[in-house]
């Protein structure tokens, strides 16, 4: 692909005498002296400094996001590009975190040889650890993070996650999620912290653990609450679909946390691609506008989904009603992960011809350089190699570990099966997920659907299970069950799903395990020994009719890398306290199944046994 490098405009002779005094002198970011360059300043005074000084396009230049693979260094230079994103699965080579650390700051330092210096903020999906990277930590699903019922402990993650995404460079996480999600066809229902409002709100401290107590600390990550609003709420459980709910109805499900989420500063939200009611979120002036920035107050500012924009009018490409559309209901940054040239220039025309104001501009621009001030990113630009090496460290893995322990939820437990002794014991170990980082990692998880197999470095259940077997306990595996006979003590299968996330993740018919999964269990049953099933899932699962013929349950949701947590529940180490953040279904039929409905279920939202 040709790349048309357009000249950038001359610098100016103060400039130029500017940037060449500023060679000379170790912290630039001073030299000139400018308001705006003096962090001795007040934010609001630094942001109106700058903005005067800037021109059209660096305005335009603020509002774009673009991905990695389609920007060159060179292009942020140019186009003053404002942003940089890294999709799903979308790393540099080698996938380390130190070759992160690099990427980040060339790209950084791209941005500040611009005339005005104005550093650009790079955004990922840790959505349950810096999951992009490998070697990470990856800590359970905010499904499992639910069941925990631990505001205290996520806010815990979400400095451990801040810590780790700062050793790489990256200054902003598109998380967390604060969808309630209602119908468990969904393929996002993982991504839920429950279906009833209090949950997500209660976890919005998740928000507070990225950012610090104020942006601009040491490890200060800009949080991201979305997708907004009602993503969660949308007939049948579609992706992207159209939640048709009254507004009374949809404030009380759906607009809660994002409450919450602004009440404790959250620096960005990000807007749903799903519909209210018909209409586009990201068209929703009022919703947007009216009720986000007005009503409850949000100062940071709303950047669009990828590419979500271009689904105003359902048609394929940039329309320029889309882009004013979009612009003027309120969105500030607009994620167009390759076709950015042509949003700049739809965007300048639609400027130009009136159709956009210069105050919605401004307006827009005054709110990202305001989060860009509050990082501390005009005085510390590049990547703080002092904490690359935190990325999947002993601290961070123990905490996951702590959160695996606390998220599983034990639904059956017949004659007390659970917990395993450790010592003079015979177990046998089966299923598909028993020993798979990737299966009980699951979605967005070093790629966007994730994958199975050994995807990075963690301990599987299975090894979290031989680790914490005593040395007299014999501990056999066999993915199928085969060599299972009378003589083992107990059989644990873990099954479930395998990695997805949105729209590969919906499920419109049935929500059973597999004919593998339920073969297995079956060869494991006939042995006549007592069975155990560990369930990987992002979601319940339909398992009504097999449940009288399994001894135990215990729901693991998606882990992340430390299985041990698992074991350390299986085998007493740790009573199970975790509760279901969701209504357990009986049928598939019942979805969509919610607290308070008067469906009955399996098992009702907040359920959950312990030794």
């Amino acid at each position: 692909m040709i790349r048309h490098h357009h000249r950038p405009r001359p610098l100016g002779l103060a400039l130029l005498l500017v940037a060449v005094t500023a060679l000379a002198v170790p912290a630039p970011a001073t030299a000139a002296g400018l308001p705006y360059q003096d962090p001795t300043l007040p934010v609001a005074t630094r942001v109106a400094d700058l903005l005067a000084r800037m021109t059209l396009d660096e305005k335009l230049g603020q509002m774009t996001q673009a991905e990695r693979g389609s920007v060159s260094a060179s292009d942020l230079t140019t186009y003053r590009l404002g942003s940089v994103l890294s999709g799903g699965g979308s790393a540099p080579a080698p996938n380390t975190a130190t070759s992160w650390a690099d990427m980040y700051d060339g790209f950084q330092r791209a941005a500040l040889a611009t005339p005005l210096g104005i550093p650009m903020i790079y955004g990922v999906d840790a959505v349950h650890g810096h999951n992009n990277v490998y070697g990470a930590t990856i800590f359970p699903h905010n499904i499992g993070l639910g069941a925990t019922r631990d505001p205290a402990l996520v806010q815990q993650i979400g400095q451990a996650v801040a810590e780790e995404i700062t050793g790489t460079g990256v200054d902003w996480n598109f998380a967390p999620c604060l969808c309630v999600a209602r119908n468990d066809r969904w393929g996002r229902t993982y991504e839920s912290f429950g279906e009833t409002p209090d949950l997500p709100a209660s976890l919005s401290t998740l928000v507070t653990g990225l950012q610090g107590p104020t942006l601009g600390g040491p490890t200060s990550v800009l949080a991201t609450a979305k997708h907004y609003l009602g993503d969660g709420g949308t007939t049948g459980g579609d992706d992207q679909g159209d939640t048709q709910l009254s507004e009374d109805d949809l404030r009380a499900v759906h607009l809660l946390p994002f409450q919450a989420a602004v009440q404790r500063g959250v620096g960005s939200v990000m807007i749903s691609y799903s519909s209210w009611n018909g209409a586009k979120l990201h068209g929703h002036r009022y919703l947007i506008t009216d009720v986000l920035k007005g009503e409850l107050g949000f100062s940071g500012f709303v950047v669009s989904d990828w590419n979500g924009i271009d689904q105003i009018d359902g048609a394929t490409g940039f329309t320029a009603a889309e882009v004013s559309t979009a612009v003027n209901a309120g969105i500030d940054m607009v994620m167009v992960p390759t076709a950015w040239k042509t949003f700049l220039s739809t965007l300048r025309a639609e400027v130009q011809n009136g159709h956009v104001p210069m105050s919605r501009i401004d307006d827009a621009n005054r709110r990202i350089l305001t989060k860009k001030f509050e990082l501390g990113l005009f005085e510390r630009p590049y990547t703080d190699r002092s904490w690359t090496s935190t990325v999947g460290g002993a601290a961070h893995r123990a905490l996951a570990r702590q959160a695996v322990r606390q998220s599983q939820v034990l639904l059956k437990n017949d004659g007390g099966v659970l917990p395993l002794a450790r010592d003079n014991n015979k177990i046998f170990v089966a299923g598909k997920n028993a020993d798979n980082i990737g299966n009980q990692s699951g979605g967005w998880t070093i790629s966007w659907q994730g994958s199975s197999g050994a995807v990075t470095p963690g301990t599987t259940i299975l090894q979290g299970i031989r680790a914490a077997a005593g040395p007299t306990t014999t501990v056999t595996y066999n993915q199928r069950g085969t060599g299972i006979d009378k003589t083992y003590r107990a059989a644990i299968a873990v099954v479930g799903e395998t990695p997805y996330a949105e729209g590969q993740g919906d499920r419109t018919g049935s929500m059973s395990l597999d004919r593998d999964d339920l073969r297995t269990i079956t060869t494991l049953r006939n042995s006549g020994v007592p069975v155990i099933v560990v369930l990987v899932s992002g979601r319940p699962l339909d398992v009504a009719a097999e449940l009288p013929r399994w001894n135990a349950l215990l729901a693991a949701w998606l882990p992340g890398t430390e299985g041990g947590g698992v074991a350390d529940v299986l085998f007493g180490g740790y009573a199970p306290t975790g509760k279901l953040p969701m209504t357990w279904m009986n049928s598939v039929s019942q979805q969509p199944i919610n607290a308070g409905d008067g469906k009955l279920s399996l098992l009702p939202q907040g359920y959950g046994l312990t030794y």
